[in-house]
């Protein structure tokens, strides 16, 4: 890897706002970067994992609460989109926030989308390797070739392998991971549209209804009809987790053909297709088996972590069921090779703009990737899961609720960013006014009280795996002491390099620094 010089601005420079960093640029188009979004959520995964536990909370509305995780999720995509044409830096939520706020509350909001991230890799890692040897044991009829994910050394090291070839693949670059995209991304979509017409054509008729199937309902999509707030709330929180990932589109930024405006767009359209995917699939599965706790219903305990695995014999039959597992892998592999986009070039930013170390500034000469950057957070997630696993099964399932936290900590000052950002912008026309300032403060506010209302959750022990740190939750304690990590690096990462936190390095008004090739 070699190292891509920075030269100062000269005093005639009249480019725009925008550090360049020596990434591949040109290298996604619209649609590429809509796929990268869309692989990154990782909606069958998303979907097989979290019917159950939304069904469980709120029962016929999750189609309504699918609707209401989107509306959060939406305002702050607005802002997202308004940030990204003022500044199309591929540090995104890190880059936007100095500029808005400083240097420090910047630190902390990309240090929210590093560690987030690192969290979300090993989960989906994790998630892989169970469904490959789920599948195996399924294509072999073999029970103790599925047996072999119970084996930890065998699930360890079949998950360090994945976490292996996703990092290769994505230290490669955007055309290789393009093109591994498309082909994940399609078959998931195409499964998961066939699981929907067979569910629906189970739905049909009085002689094909699998038991405890209901007839739809408006009331599906009526919010207002959740019996209660804290239902409400917990059903929320599920459904914000099911549309994290699609910025991934803004932090291929500086790689796309028209960066100042099709990352935005990207954005727009990956977010259409999931709140399209989920409410299909879930009045599909609503409309075949219901929402019940008991048999097939969604809302089982004993199926309801992974729905998809319960109905794929039902719904689909034997031979077409194994589509679904092949689906949930597929949607689980390429999520976590597509989930190294966005933390390899944040840390990038950073390293570029002298907040963490210059070595990961570092760009592949050949691949025009962030090689150091992504090589680390290949490490850095190997590690985590293995020592997780390790050491209690319990700390790495409430390291996974923590995840929620740090999402809404990153995406809130983001929105918020935006507005205080544009803030002179604002009266300029009607416009501005709804797209720079009252759709991202409105979508912070509600991912604020997501994250108050969490945080207070957290607080019980009963939150998440049930384990408890000297009377407090677990989650509370991970997700907090994450955060307060954060800080510890955030001040010592402050004696190394002064100047950006002086504010010296990175303001509204930075001018570029063009890269030397």
């Amino acid at each position: 890897m070699t190292h891509t010089a920075i030269r100062p601005p000269r005093a005639d420079d009249k480019t725009q706002d925008v550090r360049g960093k020596g990434l591949g640029g040109n290298s996604v188009g619209l649609l590429g970067s809509a796929v990268i979004g869309v692989s990154t959520v990782a909606p069958v995964y998303c979907l097989t994992s979290t019917l159950g536990s939304t069904a469980g909370e709120v029962g016929l509305q999750m189609p309504a609460i699918f609707l209401a995780g989107f509306l959060p999720m939406l305002l702050v995509a607005f802002a997202y989109r308004e940030l990204n044409r003022a500044v199309p830096d591929c540090g995104t939520s890190f880059t936007w926030t100095v500029k808005a706020f400083g240097p420090h509350v910047g630190w902390m909001c990309g240090w929210g989308l590093v560690i987030a991230t690192v969290i979300v890799l090993s989960n989906l890692a994790g998630v892989a390797t169970s469904y490959f040897w789920l599948l195996a044991g399924e294509v072999t009829g073999s029970e103790s070739v599925a047996a072999l994910d119970g084996n930890k050394a065998v699930h360890i090291g079949t998950c360090l392998l994945l976490i292996a070839v996703a990092t290769a693949i994505s230290y490669r670059g955007m055309t290789t991971t393009k093109g591994v995209q498309y082909a994940l991304v399609g078959l998931q979509l195409l499964v998961l549209a066939l699981f929907v017409a067979m569910a629906l054509n189970k739905a049909s008729g009085p002689d094909a209804v699998l038991p405890g199937g209901v007839d739809f309902s408006w009331s599906w999509l009526n919010p207002f009809e959740v019996g209660s707030f804290a239902a409400f709330s917990a059903g929320l929180s599920l459904s914000i987790f099911m549309y994290w990932g699609w910025d991934a589109c803004l932090t291929t930024n500086e790689e796309t053909v028209g960066s100042d405006r099709t990352p935005g767009r990207a954005a727009l359209i990956a977010m259409v297709v999931l709140v399209g995917s989920y409410l299909l699939t879930g009045v599909a599965a609503q409309l075949a088996v219901g929402s019940g706790g008991a048999g097939l219903g969604l809302a089982n305990p004993e199926t309801s972590d992974n729905v998809f695995a319960a109905l794929a014999g039902p719904v689909m039959g034997e031979t077409l069921g194994i589509l679904l597992f092949v689906a949930v892998l597929a949607s689980a592999t390429a999520s976590l090779q597509t989930t190294f986009i966005p933390v390899a070039r944040t840390v990038l930013a950073m390293s570029t703009y002298e907040a963490l170390p210059a070595s990961y500034a570092r760009v592949h000469e050949r691949f025009r990737t962030p090689g150091r950057a992504t090589v680390a957070a290949g490490v850095a997630t190997g590690v985590f899961y293995t020592v997780m696993t390790l050491v209690s099964e319990h700390v790495l399932i409430d390291t996974i609720y923590a995840l929620g936290l740090m999402i809404c900590f990153y995406y809130a000052l983001t929105a918020f960013a935006c507005a205080w950002y544009f803030r002179a912008e604002l009266t300029r026309s009607p416009r501005d006014t709804l797209f720079k300032g009252v759709f991202p403060v409105l979508g912070g506010i509600l991912l604020t009280a997501v994250f108050a209302k969490t945080l207070y959750d957290m607080w019980d022990p009963a939150y998440g795996s049930g384990s408890a740190v000297l009377g407090v939750g677990s989650v509370f304690v991970i997700g907090v002491g994450l955060l307060l990590l954060g800080l510890v690096i955030m001040a010592v990462m402050r004696r190394r390099s002064p100047a950006f936190f002086r504010g010296e390095v990175l303001t509204t008004g930075t001018p570029a620094l063009v890269v030397n090739d």
